[in-house]
């Protein structure tokens, strides 16, 4: 798996979904494993799946860690997964979003 990267200006004065979507474009292999690893749970026979214990899990699988990979991050990644895959609504709980 490639090396996670921040991209230009990580963080600094924007919003999560903005530092999302930054982090996300410079590290589109960190979704397909977030992806794989949510089919993997499902086919297993999974009812429910929590975006913080893929993140947990993909951080133990990457050996140098996951640089910039922010918890915050967790509800837009299970957005994005249900929307990929609708089937999936059900897996995932998705509350209302307070901030943008």
């Amino acid at each position: 798996m490639p090396a996670v990267t921040l991209g230009p200006n990580p963080a600094r004065g924007r919003t999560i979904t903005e530092q999302f979507h930054a982090f996300d474009a410079h590290n589109p292999h960190v979704y397909r494993a977030l992806e794989r690893l949510a089919a993997r749970r499902l086919a297993a026979g999974a009812t429910r799946v929590g975006v913080k214990d893929l993140f947990e899990d993909l951080r133990r699988q990457l050996p140098h860690g996951v640089a910039g990979l922010n918890n915050n991050f967790t509800a837009l990644y299970a957005r994005r997964l249900v929307d990929d895959h609708p089937c999936w609504a059900s897996a995932f709980e998705l509350r209302r979003r307070r901030a943008a």
